[in-house]
């Protein structure tokens, strides 16, 4: 048995034409492939993520971390775009690894990528319990749900109240796993509205928010280096290139999503065409909005404003409107339900391309068949959709937001090295496959897709570092002590 076996490029076409009781439906076109994508993209990570960036490394300069981040997705989305459609197969980065470098690298990303799409999910749901606090509290004119009731047990208030456990977080990535299982295309049109009304909010905070910008708060653009020590007690660096670094790593979620697409070839009605069109087009309308929606925030306020727990510390974009912009008080109510509804699509999605991933492992033998088995009416893979829920109920209900948010990213940086290298590697093995789109510039861009990428997870830290090695340990516990029995190319007698 070999670490090292390879999928051939063959038999992943014969799946993507697959039939019967084990086939995806096919629902999705090119539109619906970038809406899917903005679903995923525009959520926690630029309605949370922002402010923690510029409170944490970069100050106003989160908008040079949006550019960089931007920069290493496109590299990543270019080849992106080649692989997913030349393989046209649901699995993402897992897939096109097990075709280049290897059933043992294949493993750790598809393992990896539960850190990406699993944690990002619990990452939003947090962010999701956040806003639901302010619309009881400014649209409902209700009480806030208690402090311990809403925070992991690794948070204290700033007056001393400790968390338990996280409900309603747990609420939201259950009712969005349900509704998974209920189907693809459902899912698809719940996502389309909610798409819609979030990029309006996005497009009106921007318009709205340009006039009341405070240029004295984008004077000292890029801070000088320095450590932070949030109220915490958490250390980052702050300012300088490694506060820019910092903060495009942390900003990076905000772009988690367009990847998502590929997870969805094997349901895209025609790939070739439509995968590309889906991943490099929701991309390039996120990075636009991104940019100047991080000038618009970091301007309205001051810096101070969002470091401090009690004003801008949760639901920060409500919170700066309502301190720069009090006349527009209907703007920051209809924000507060947009971005609940935005966060909802972002879980969708996300929770949608880990039930891919497993669904692809589990067909390889890597994982247990009940994740590869879709149910006999909705034809989606319902079982390891409900396992998928409860891994991410637990991040969700008992661990920090900042926490998972930065494994998310870390994760996600490290899939997207993988993806550039299987485009090199591939040129060299498959170099007649045909492709429908060619990444340029072949190795240049990949090559600068991993140093881009690189960068950004060198300036997230050791503590980073760490929890990355920690995960990928507990995957190779799995792969040798079940995957590597159970692989049908490392078994191909066993049934």
């Amino acid at each position: 048995m070999s670490l090292f076996v390879k999928k051939p490029i063959s038999t992943l076409l014969n799946e993507a034409g697959e039939t019967g009781e084990h086939a995806l439906k096919r629902t999705l076109g090119g539109w619906g492939l970038v809406a899917l994508g903005i679903g995923a993209i525009i959520g926690a990570g630029l309605f949370v993520r922002t402010a923690a960036a510029a409170s944490q490394n970069a100050g106003p300069s989160v908008t040079i971390g949006f550019l960089l981040a931007a920069l290493g997705c496109a590299l990543a989305g270019l080849c992106y775009a080649e692989l997913s459609s030349s393989i046209p197969i649901s699995g993402s980065a897992y897939t096109y690894t097990y075709a280049t470098m290897g059933e043992f690298l294949a493993w750790i990303i598809g393992w990896d990528l539960v850190l990406e799409y699993a944690v990002g999910a619990a990452t939003v749901g947090i962010a999701w319990s956040e806003y639901l606090n302010n619309l009881l509290v400014e649209v409902f004119n209700m009480s806030p749900i208690p402090y311990q009731w809403c925070h992991s047990p690794f948070q204290t208030s700033p007056d001393g109240v400790g968390g338990i456990v996280n409900i309603p977080a747990l609420f939201i990535v259950t009712a969005i796993s349900l509704l998974l299982i209920r189907g693809t295309r459902e899912s698809a049109f719940v996502n389309n509205i909610i798409v819609i009304v979030k990029v309006a909010i996005v497009v009106l905070i921007i318009a709205l928010g340009w006039g009341f910008i405070n240029e004295a708060n984008h004077a000292n653009y890029i801070p000088e280096p320095q450590k932070y020590v949030d109220h915490q007690g958490i250390t980052y660096n702050f300012g300088g290139i490694m506060g820019i670094l910092g903060a495009a790593g942390t900003v990076f979620f905000a772009f988690i999503g367009f990847d998502a697409v590929s997870t969805a070839a094997q349901e895209t009605k025609n790939p070739k065409k439509d995968m590309p069109f889906g991943i490099l087009g929701s991309l390039l309308i996120c990075t636009i909005l991104y940019i100047l929606f991080a000038h618009v925030l970091t301007g309205l306020v001051p810096l101070e404003f969002f470091r401090d727990p009690t004003k801008g510390g949760e639901a920060s974009v409500v919170a700066a409107i309502k301190e720069a912009m009090p006349q527009y008080g209907w703007l920051s109510k209809s924000v507060t339900i947009a971005i609940l509804a935005g966060f909802s699509s972002v879980i969708l999605v996300m929770l949608l391309g880990q039930s891919r991933v497993f669904f692809s492992m589990s067909k390889d033998g890597l994982l247990p068949k009940a994740f590869s088995e879709v149910h006999p009416k909705y034809k989606t893979p319902y079982k390891g959709n409900m396992v998928i829920l409860i891994l991410v109920a637990l991040f969700a209900g008992f661990v920090p937001g900042d926490v998972v948010g930065h494994m998310t990213s870390i994760g996600t940086l490290f899939a997207f090295m993988l993806v550039c290298a299987a485009v090199i590697i591939l040129r060299k093995t498959e170099p007649n496959m045909p492709r429908q789109f060619k990444t340029p510039l072949v190795p240049f861009v990949p090559i600068l897709g991993i140093i881009t990428c690189g960068a950004m997870i060198f300036g997230l830290g050791w503590e980073n570092w760490a929890r990355l090695g920690g995960w990928l340990a507990l995957g190779f516990i799995i792969y040798f002590v079940y995957s590597k029995k159970h692989s049908k190319l490392n078994n191909p007698n066993k049934k």
